[in-house]
């Protein structure tokens, strides 16, 4: 089969012919149709810090995906060859404590498809039966493709109560984007966005209704505050940009008491004021992948009740044109970028 490879220890994907997978008795083989770029795809791409000590050269990258089953494994029940997938992107074990509670997001021993597994830039995935997420037979399949990257927004949206809430969201990206959607769909009452990407906050007003775009390097952020009628905080921030003048400015703007979802990963340590986190009586939790299984249920529901995210796909490209397809997402101005794998 036809596979994206991190074939060399340098920037760059290298398309390359690769062994299908077999499948062990638990496993389930899955024709790949449709995938997804994400920003974990990128950084192995560029081949930075963090790929160069986590990723092992000859990895089929890849980990946002939708396809059909193309044969299952002798003790696999939940599915059918044809039915329409896609999976959870962490493969845990079962010798932790966490693993044995059925926290099996928060298992150390997770491995992740595309990263530390062989990926689904690819025609085939072999995947767990455990991992894989059914789907109805008329779901679109470009909309399966991000279920990862929505699976992270919705974690993180939902990570505290939303109903009658502000909502504070700093860096929109994708994620970010979808965590607004998600909050208004949730019962927030107020949202706000923060970036300093012009171009991102024009385009997330696709995929919102009401919430407040804030370009911090042009707008204030407490004047629009006092604007939209705010007489105290925020009661709940996520933050999903990773940067250490969003997350302080989050702090700056918290009700006291209020809750805080972090998601972003600094690209380095930055000193935090942790009087503030105190002396306000904030709770900060930390937001790692989906909850197993219960933000892919969260999720299917949402979409299922009208959360609409053919907005946030902005591009297709044969898989075979796939070195466009990462220039275009190396220049910041996408959405959610498709790989359609029938055209390889």
């Amino acid at each position: 089969m036809k596979a994206l490879v991190k074939a060399k220890a340098e920037k760059g994907l290298w398309l390359q012919d690769v062994a299908v997978p077999e499948i062990a008795p638990d496993e389930v083989l899955i024709k790949i149709e449709r995938t997804a770029i994400c920003g974990t795809d990128m950084h192995i791409y560029r081949w930075d810090e963090w790929a160069q000590k986590t990723v092992p050269l000859g990895l089929v990258v890849g980990h946002e995906y939708g396809g059909t089953v193309a044969a299952i494994g002798s003790t696999v029940r939940r599915v059918k060859v044809g039915d329409r997938v896609t999976g959870e992107g962490h493969v845990v074990g079962t010798r932790s404590r966490n693993a044995r509670a059925g926290k099996f997001h928060l298992d150390p021993d997770t491995k992740g498809i595309g990263v530390n597994l062989p990926g689904a830039f690819a025609q085939y995935l072999a995947l767990p039966e455990f991992n894989v997420i059914p789907l109805k037979e008329d779901f679109p399949l470009e909309i399966a493709s991000i279920m990862d990257p929505l699976g992270n927004a919705v974690h993180t949206a939902l990570a505290f109560d939303l109903v009658g809430e502000d909502v504070l969201i700093t860096g929109a990206g994708p994620i970010g984007i979808m965590a607004a959607a998600v909050a208004e769909k949730s019962g927030a009452r107020r949202v706000v966005l923060t970036d300093i990407n012009k171009w991102r906050l024009d385009f997330a007003k696709k995929l919102t209704s009401r919430t407040r775009m804030i370009n911090t390097m042009e707008e204030d952020l407490r004047g629009v505050m006092t604007e939209i009628g705010m007489r105290e905080g925020f009661d709940v921030g996520l933050e999903m940009s990773g940067a250490e003048p969003a997350f302080n400015q989050m702090l700056d703007v918290m009700l006291m008491g209020g809750n805080i979802a972090m998601l972003g990963i600094p690209s380095k340590p930055f000193p935090v004021d942790f009087g503030k986190l105190v002396g306000k009586a904030l709770t900060l939790k930390g937001i790692y992948g989906r909850q197993m299984y219960e933000t892919w249920y969260k999720m299917l529901a949402l979409l299922d009740s009208g959360l609409d995210m053919s907005p946030m796909i902005t591009h297709h490209f044969a898989a075979r044109d796939f070195q466009e397809a990462f220039d275009l997402m190396e220049t910041g101005k996408s959405g959610k970028v498709i790989l359609d794998w029938t055209q390889i």
